[in-house]
């Protein structure tokens, strides 16, 4: 639990002051619409609905202010590699921008089944107000100043008839939030971690939605159904001073006028307006660097359907660790899909490694595949940093990768070759434990090759126990079982050709954390994954378990990739 706080303090400070700040704006504003006599009349038709619908539209606005600016990725990576004060806990806690965003996004849709059921309570009772057979405070409220709201298309409300559904779809504030409600019920249902896995095109495009739900939400407001009584007629006519009667007010009496009301004017905007700029501004970088060319110098097909790109761009400067996002647009012109990076940063050109993981990589390799002499053209953005930047950071460095995610590691390990090639390099990091889980053999063919440079070249330069690696396959027959067994007295393995031998199964997480620990008593040890959440899960447990309450023994950090 120790190194838990101090692994997440941070995140934790900043997220209970988020949820602080919720609460004190949903109380605030409450009260304001609860006590403030410039809405006393209203109150009296409404009820106690008004303020909650008002508290709920607060902390929506606020909410709504914060969701752009877990997703300005340059932001993100400049405040991440760029800025001297960046501590390891700052930026461990900006590895974690998209579950705030889903956090706040959330947030959204429960203030927004807030502001949806009390406002349908309020339709409701103002219906029923209208009923009324004398002259009712309602009709009052419905009719004052439309000089300064008649100019919009759609008028507030003016119906002796009003219900639900004429509000509804007859009103601005109506009917922007029915399209703000159904843009945020498609974002979040697409958002799902199995249509985002399998049908990622239509969370792209489905998330774009946020177009129209900021336009709407900017409107939302111009409609003026919810009313206060002016500055002037509370001066005039206050409540506490009158006959509080819906009925006639005293003509004679100058305290007694008949009150005058107004609706608000739109607010949202004014709460939204720089993130948003701050987004555009975002988009607008991200595009002229995507217009930038890029020469694709090899194209290499690897078993497992895996498709390597090496490229080069000019001005292009990236960290071991890091992604970019790519555009092909013979595929598609909108759609940009996130990779890894496995070049390092001492090679003269980036590469990536696409496994066929859905439509847009399946057509991809396809096009790559059926070239002739004409190469497809690729767009690239990034490159944006991760929680992989920081392993050098680390005096001890567990880097675990499932499948495809093996992809940062090679740009690690590559950028490790490297600097042992150059004995004047002084590494922090004094010992790295690489695990590779594959459920097929055909995965591990692109990348034994820079496995075996790295043993050679640890051998050469003395240095064989840098680096302790060892590969599990997860899925096998009798077959190659029984052929494994029968020649493990060779030298290399049969499977890799390595002479780290391959396991069978998945490494018992316990005895692995335990004999880090062991061995490295009073080191720091950064945990990295790319891989599945269950994996996560257990990974970050055992970092917890095996992590000393001592902070000057051994003490383990987790990372994961989140992109």
């Amino acid at each position: 639990m120790g190194n838990w706080v101090v692994n997440h303090w941070l995140a934790v400070l900043f997220l209970v002051a988020w949820l602080g700040l919720n609460v004190f704006l949903f109380v605030h504003t409450f009260l304001k619409y609860e006590k403030d006599d410039k809405y006393y009349y209203t109150r009296e038709i409404l009820g106690v609905t008004l303020a909650v619908a008002r508290a709920s539209a607060f902390c929506l606005n606020f909410n709504s202010m914060l969701i752009l600016i877990p997703v300005c990725r340059n932001l993100l990576s400049f405040l991440r590699g760029s800025c001297s004060f960046c501590s390891r806990t700052l930026r461990k806690s900006l590895d974690h921008n998209l579950t705030f965003h889903k956090l706040v996004a959330y947030m959204i849709c429960i203030f927004t089944a807030i502001h949806i059921i009390a406002h349908l309570f309020n339709f409701e009772r103002y219906s029923r107000s209208q009923h009324v057979t004398t002259i009712s405070l309602a009709s009052v409220l419905s009719s004052l100043h439309h000089d300064k709201e008649g100019g919009f298309w759609l008028n507030p409300i003016q119906s002796p008839d009003m219900t639900v559904l004429y509000v509804t779809f007859t009103t601005i504030a109506g009917l922007s939030g029915v399209i703000i409600t159904i843009a945020l019920i498609l974002m979040v249902t697409s958002s799902m971690e199995f249509i985002r896995r399998n049908y990622f095109e239509l969370f792209w495009y489905t998330h774009h939605l946020f177009i129209i739900y900021i336009i709407c939400l900017w409107i939302h407001g111009m409609g003026g159904i919810v009313r206060g009584q002016t500055e002037k007629s509370m001066n005039e006519s206050h409540p506490h001073k009158c006959a509080q009667s819906f009925e006639k007010w005293d003509d004679h009496d100058p305290d007694c006028k008949e009150p005058q009301f107004e609706g608000h004017p739109p607010e949202s905007w004014k709460w939204t307006l720089a993130p948003v700029v701050l987004y555009i501004f975002e988009r607008f970088l991200r595009f002229y660097r995507s217009q930038q060319k890029v020469v694709i110098t090899k194209v290499v097909m690897h078993p497992s359907k895996v498709l390597e790109l090496q490229m080069k761009k000019r001005g292009f400067s990236m960290e071991v660790g890091q992604y970019i996002f790519v555009n092909c647009p013979s595929i598609s012109f909108l759609e940009w899909h996130p990779f890894t990076l496995t070049s390092a940063p001492e090679e003269d050109f980036f590469s990536i490694h696409i496994r066929a993981a859905g439509d847009w990589t399946e057509n991809l390799i396809r096009t790559f595949e059926q070239q002739n002499s004409l190469i497809p053209r690729i767009e690239v953005d990034g490159p944006f940093g991760t929680a992989s930047e920081d392993v050098f950071q680390y005096e001890v460095a567990v880097l675990v990768g499932a499948g495809i995610g093996v992809t940062p590691f090679a740009s690690i390990l590559k950028s490790i070759w490297f600097k042992l090639q150059h004995s004047d390099h002084k590494l922090k990091t004094q010992k790295i434990y690489f695990y590779w889980i594959c459920r097929e053999t055909g995965a591990f063919a692109w990348f034994k090759d820079l496995l075996t440079s790295l043993e050679q070249e640890m051998e050469e330069s003395g240095k064989v126990g840098f680096l302790n690696y060892r590969l599990f396959l997860t899925g096998w027959n009798s077959n190659i079982a029984g052929h494994a067994a029968l020649n493990f007295d060779k030298a290399t393995d049969i499977l890799t050709g390595l002479k780290q031998k391959t396991s069978f199964g998945r490494p018992m997480w316990d005895n692995e954390f335990s004999t880090i620990a062991t061995t490295h008593p009073k080191s720091v040890v950064g945990v990295f994954l790319c891989g599945p959440l269950t994996l996560a899960k257990s990974l970050r447990k055992c970092c917890h378990r095996y992590s000393s309450l001592d902070p000057r023994k051994v003490q383990f950090y987790f990372n994961q990739e989140n992109f």
